[in-house]
């Protein structure tokens, strides 16, 4: 299943392009995509550590941290992602920063026009689909001509699947070291 993750620091920014999107993602190619959304670009930053995602839509002006900054993130943990940007700025020294720094693939202006971001989004999930399979088609190429071992080949896919999933913490005897539980809040 693909997942879309949507950031933007202001909630009913969020909540209305859920509720534009969601009727879209329930058809056609886009069937069965998950939205996923953060009004924190540092907790969807960690985020892209711990789940792969097709798209990442940010928004462009965010506290902490900007649309760029965590678009290059995404690049860095996720390079098959494909990277958009929404924002009310026009200006064109944004627009080329975001392209030259972060990839992008679309930048979308503010108020959005839901039809044209519906289809960008299919777009995105096309190339998206695409790039892995041509690293898919890469990474069996290199196991052909030995470049690659199949166990590399197989740890590759693993990790564009589930970032993190082959990084193994071991203790000082040998032993697989879990990561802390998340602890439970009062009353849930």
């Amino acid at each position: 299943m693909d997942k879309i993750l949507l950031v933007d620091d202001e909630p009913l920014v969020l909540q209305a392009l859920s509720r534009g999107l969601r009727p879209h993602l329930a058809q056609g190619m886009a069937a069965g995509v998950h939205l996923e959304m953060h009004h924190d670009p540092v907790q969807a930053c960690r985020r892209l550590r711990e789940s792969r995602f097709a798209v990442v839509l940010s928004d462009f002006r965010m506290p902490a941290m900007d649309g760029i900054e965590l678009l290059r993130e995404a690049r860095a943990h996720q390079p098959l992602a494909t990277r958009m940007i929404l924002s009310a700025s026009n200006d064109i020294s944004t627009v080329m920063q975001a392209l030259n720094d972060a990839e992008v693939f679309r930048y979308l202006s503010k108020p959005w026009d839901l039809g044209l971001l519906v289809l960008q989004l299919h777009g995105a999930l096309k190339r998206h689909h695409a790039l892995r399979t041509q690293q898919g088609l890469a990474d069996a190429m290199q196991v052909l001509t030995g470049d690659m071992s199949p166990q590399a080949a197989e740890m590759r896919r693993l990790e564009a699947e589930e970032p993190g999933i082959t990084k193994v913490d071991w203790g000082p005897m040998g032993e697989v070291l879990l990561p802390p539980l998340p602890r439970e809040e009062p009353g849930s």
